[in-house]
């Protein structure tokens, strides 16, 4: 435990503390209404979401990699967990939860937490603007007070289900939701320290009991009565079967945990000038995780908005999401009975603004301003979010994001033919070699870029069609390879066995030495033979014009020797 707080509390004072209570209350308070209503949309009862920011809250905060991170459930979760509770239900979404929370710790432990950094951030775009619309649309049915509706799975098919409700419309349901927005709205303004969303809910309540009671659906009428105390701890039956069902929705749960959370991090780094550590964040993602399924909680993460929240009320420590746990626990063993009272159409004007925040509006305009490959990663990500479900817009999205960027590499690869130029210092140059100057015993190519599996089959055609014409030499100019991937030893391989198959001799220049090392382990050195790798292109003329036909040389007139000669005694690179 020492290791995991040392450097986490170094310097701590009473103002420290003081900070900490500060902040850890008020996002505490955020956090109440925000629990309620993740739970709900998510398909459950909204205690469970409360349940969540009280054991995930604390457990992140004492566990996780960064000093200010809040834990809680999320809106990207809702879409996902839905979906699970509609599939599977309620008992099987804890034990999915559960087993996240192990996928989670293992990510941590075999140090993977740098891989989140490797998807592509049109993939996050897109589906994190497609869950604010999912969340968006999922609270229109709370805002018109719409009844009878039945849940599903796909965002489109609710719409249709609330359209196909339209005439159920309630209008108290829509004059205190509309009390509620324009309360969450004018209150920073206001009131900058006041969190909107609660303002919005106690007024929208109280003006529901006085004016509206009975004529709205809320909490207490839908769900029952929040209780005023903890669940009992319960172990999810844990059986083979279920396990083997709830492995793909517990790792889509994982990944998106892990990403969320280390999304947060980030954010809190470059608020504060800090440095979080991934692998640790992880770890204590998978602990509370792995934890609050035994309290009824459901899946949580990294809650960006509330810890930049912590941060702006000035945290100091991970005390304050200590704090922040400790409160809500508080408030719902006095509290409870009254949130019963809560309209459902107050919550959803909060669930509606969290869409609107979370929905990278800005960024998403601004890929789409570059009308690039990322722009076509973008728009189907997000479609595929919207209209299918997560986890195909994100093996798709990063299908064809891997995809571009292969196409981009390969891009880079260039492969020319090229010949010493006398009048630029010996330089060699594309432009020299055409086709009534150019050197029949001695072919010389530049190759720059990495040689790997997109681009290696175009760097084999351009040399085997230079083999064809039976040179003698065959000179390649490696300083600019960054790498060769398995892929690309093959074909260099296949190069060697073709030109040393009509007699001819491979000469390289300039191999990086970390390139260099590849090449010895893979035994393409030995075959080539170590005598035949060069420093300077120069050396390699030189090695060239002593195995060649001096004579026919001579009298070549597609390239002066006289020229080759002076050339060799240069150090071209």
């Amino acid at each position: 435990m020492d290791k995991i707080l040392r450097g986490r509390f170094e310097g701590y004072s009473l103002n420290s503390f003081k900070r900490d209570v500060v902040s850890g209350t008020i996002v505490g308070i955020v956090a109440i209404p925000l629990a309620m209503s993740f739970a709900i949309a998510s398909g459950v009862k909204p205690e469970y979401g409360i349940y969540t920011a009280i054991f995930a809250g604390i457990l992140i905060s004492l566990f996780g990699g960064s000093k200010y991170q809040i834990g809680g459930p999320t809106g990207a979760f809702v879409p996902i967990l839905l979906g699970v509770v509609l599939a599977y239900g309620y008992e099987d979404l804890l034990l999915a939860g559960l087993m996240a929370g192990a996928m989670l710790i293992l990510m941590g432990v075999f140090r993977l937490g740098l891989l989140i950094q490797y998807i592509p951030r049109p993939v996050t775009i897109g589906f994190t603007a497609g869950i604010a619309v999912i969340i968006f649309s999922g609270q229109i049915a709370n805002f018109l007070g719409l009844q009878g509706l039945k849940q599903h799975e796909r965002s489109i098919d609710n719409m249709r289900e609330i359209a196909s409700h339209l005439h159920t419309i309630n209008i108290y349901s829509i004059a205190v939701a509309a009390i509620c927005l324009a309360a969450i709205l004018i209150t920073p303004k206001v009131l900058p320290k006041v969190p909107g969303p609660l303002v919005g809910i106690i007024v929208s309540s109280v003006v529901a009991a006085l004016f509206f009671n009975g004529q709205v659906a809320t909490i207490g009428t839908t769900y029952g009565e929040i209780p005023n105390r903890l669940p009992q701890f319960r172990i999810p039956e844990i059986t083979v079967d279920r396990m083997i069902s709830l492995l793909g929705p517990a790792f889509v749960i994982a990944m998106l945990g892990a990403i969320e959370s280390l999304l947060s991090a980030v954010v809190a780094d470059g608020m504060t000038n800090s440095k979080h550590n991934s692998n640790r964040e992880l770890i204590g993602q998978g602990i509370a995780n792995m934890v609050t399924p035994l309290f009824g909680g459901i899946p949580a993460t990294g809650a960006i908005a509330r810890t930049a929240t912590n941060i702006k009320f000035g945290a100091a420590s991970p005390l304050s999401g200590v704090i922040h746990g400790v409160f809500v626990l508080i408030t719902l063993l006095i509290f409870a009975p009254l949130a019963s009272h809560i309209p459902l159409a107050s919550l959803a004007p909060v669930l509606m603004v969290v869409a609107w925040n979370m929905s990278e509006r800005k960024h998403f305009k601004h890929v789409l301003k570059l009308k690039s490959g990322d722009s076509l990663v973008l728009i189907i990500t997000f479609l595929l979010t919207v209209l299918t479900s997560l986890t195909i817009a994100v093996i798709v999205g990063l299908m064809l994001a891997v995809l571009l960027f292969v196409k981009r590499m390969s891009d880079m690869l260039i492969v020319s033919k090229v010949l010493p130029d006398h009048k630029n210092n010996g330089k060699v140059q594309p432009h020299i070699v055409n086709e009534t100057r150019d050197c029949p015993q001695i072919s010389i190519y530049t190759i720059e870029g990495p040689l790997f599996f997109g681009a290696a089959q175009t760097f084999e055609e351009r040399i085997l069609k230079s083999i064809h014409y039976q040179p003698k030499i065959l000179i390649l100019r490696m300083g600019k390879v960054p790498f060769i991937d398995a892929t690309g030893e093959a074909y260099l391989r296949n190069i060697v066995k073709n030109f040393k198959a009509q007699g001819g001799r491979l000469l390289v220049t300039g191999v990086q030495p970390g390139l260099k090392i590849l090449l010895d382990k893979s035994g393409l050195t030995k075959e080539i033979g170590e005598e035949h790798f060069f420093e300077h292109t120069g050396e390699a003329i030189n090695y060239a014009l002593g195995s060649v036909n001096r004579n026919h040389c001579i009298g070549c007139k597609h390239f002066a020797f006289r020229e080759c000669e002076e050339l060799s005694a240069t150090k071209i690179s």
